[in-house]
């Protein structure tokens, strides 16, 4: 077997190749969106999980693959993978916050005598969703038209102009991420109690969906669209 994938390959690199390496990322807890520029050698070192063979992992996975189905991000038109961005990941994180407001409020308000670690949970979910809706936002009004505008008459003064606001929106980017950290340790990596309620776990659930569906955007983002700016 030929190995696709080394020790010095960059995470955020692996999972442009391979977007199905997400769920196995995912499953370790390696950063691949806001820590795409790690070597995965590092990353497996620093986090002790040398036993697991995941580059070898990796690279058997990726010769099962059936490549033809697989999209080609990086040569993508860029205002194809904008509009995939917005309506794919902004929409579907707009309706995730909308639909995880009522649940942790609830869940909080039912369960936070007794479960003291949901007061966290509920001001760092309110505090993401802050920060998460203006800066999608932001990304529609200040990045976006230009970066689309470039794409249309391959102008470098609008190239530019989109480029100055990458360094803001990545920085965004690691304050999301800090803040779903947050809120993984606080659930003890979503742990449900024992005699959890469906709101319970639901509300679990659907933050651990708004988790993924975060990291896969800030990956989109930082690792293809910006890298291609």
């Amino acid at each position: 077997m030929n190995s696709v994938f080394t020790e010095d390959t960059k995470t955020g690199d692996i999972i442009i190749q391979f977007p199905a390496a997400s769920k196995l990322f995912k499953e370790y807890k390696i950063d691949f969106c806001c820590g795409g520029n790690r070597p995965i050698g590092e990353v497996i070192k620093s986090q002790q999980l040398e036993d697991k063979d995941l580059i070898k992992v990796l690279n058997i996975m990726y010769e099962q693959m059936q490549t033809t189905e697989e999209i080609d991000w990086m040569t993508m038109p860029l205002t194809d993978l904008v509009n995939h961005i917005i309506h794919h990941y902004h929409a579907k994180t707009r309706d995730l916050l909308e639909e995880l407001s009522a649940f942790v409020s609830k869940v909080y308000r039912v369960h936070g005598e007794r479960d003291s670690h949901l007061k966290e949970v509920y001001t760092q979910f309110f505090l993401l969703k802050d920060e998460l809706e203006q800066h999608l936002l932001g990304e529609e009004q200040r990045i976006f038209p230009k970066v689309m505008e470039y794409d249309l008459n391959n102008s470098l003064e609008t190239l530019e102009e989109a480029r100055a606001e990458i360094n803001i929106l990545e920085k965004e980017h690691e304050g999301a991420g800090d803040i779903l950290k947050k809120i993984r340790q606080a659930t003890n990596d979503y742990e449900l109690p024992m005699d959890a309620c469906n709101t319970y776990r639901l509300t679990y659930l659907k933050l651990e969906e708004l988790e993924s569906l975060t990291f896969d955007h800030i990956h989109l983002e930082n690792n293809v669209l910006f890298r291609r700016l």
